[in-house]
């Protein structure tokens, strides 16, 4: 695999999210706005970076790594756990309002499955250079499935998009030309479930029509 087939992997092929379905907690949850999203894809960005690069030196190195391997969960989770104290901080110092937005749910990041598997699945066994673009990789392809949820959840249930702080975008107008008003459920946790689980069901879709056709390319052959 090269550099960007290990960087483009995470967008579609090995999307944490919407193929691997890991990281569904936050996912759910904090959706409710796209500014919730974006910081929570910082945070994980940050994370899943340094955790992927600070792992794969440990376990690159011979006699650290030999060392390491039969208790590597443990300090996979102290590095992880580092980490997040970290971004936890800079958040609150920086960014209080999408911290207070955020909450509990920047300190789960700890037991994300999306770390601590890209941790144990890839960055233990490859480079550093490798191990850090899957980071990269993973982070912006767990984004950007939660920037899609965050944007339908918000515009369907309160007819805006909250991109960062006082910067929101009005799209009430598309309910005041269908002269309806916006569906309320979407910002509650039935709203979660249901866009989620039509993204995978259109995720199933396209998958099975390319696999269907490359069946068909190889029978013609």
């Amino acid at each position: 695999m090269n550099q960007k087939e290990n960087f483009l992997k995470g967008f579609v092929k090995e999307n944490p999210l919407l193929v691997s379905m890991l990281g569904m907690c936050p996912s759910l949850a904090v959706t409710t706005r796209l500014e919730n999203a974006i910081g929570m894809g910082i945070a994980v960005l940050f994370v899943l970076v340094l955790s992927n690069l600070l792992i794969s030196l440990i376990m690159s190195h011979q006699k650290l790594g030999e060392w390491v391997k039969p208790v590597r969960i443990p300090v996979y989770i102290v590095v992880i756990a580092t980490l997040v104290t970290m971004v936890d901080m800079l958040m609150n110092a920086f960014l209080p309002d999408i911290h207070k937005s955020l909450g509990m749910f920047i300190p789960l990041i700890v037991v994300n499955c999306i770390i601590l598997g890209r941790a144990e699945a890839f960055a233990s066994e490859n480079k550093p250079l490798d191990s850090v673009v899957d980071g990269v990789s993973m982070a912006l392809g767990f984004t950007f499935a939660i920037v899609v949820i965050s944007v339908i959840r918000e515009v369907l249930g309160n007819g805006t998009i909250t991109v960062w702080g006082d910067v929101v975008l009005n799209m009430r107008f598309i309910f005041d030309f269908l002269n309806i008003q916006p569906i309320d459920m979407f910002v509650k946790p039935v709203g979660a479930f249901l866009t989620f689980g039509f993204l995978l069901a259109g995720v199933a879709a396209i998958t099975n029509h390319r696999a269907s056709k490359k069946v068909g390319k190889v029978a013609k052959s």
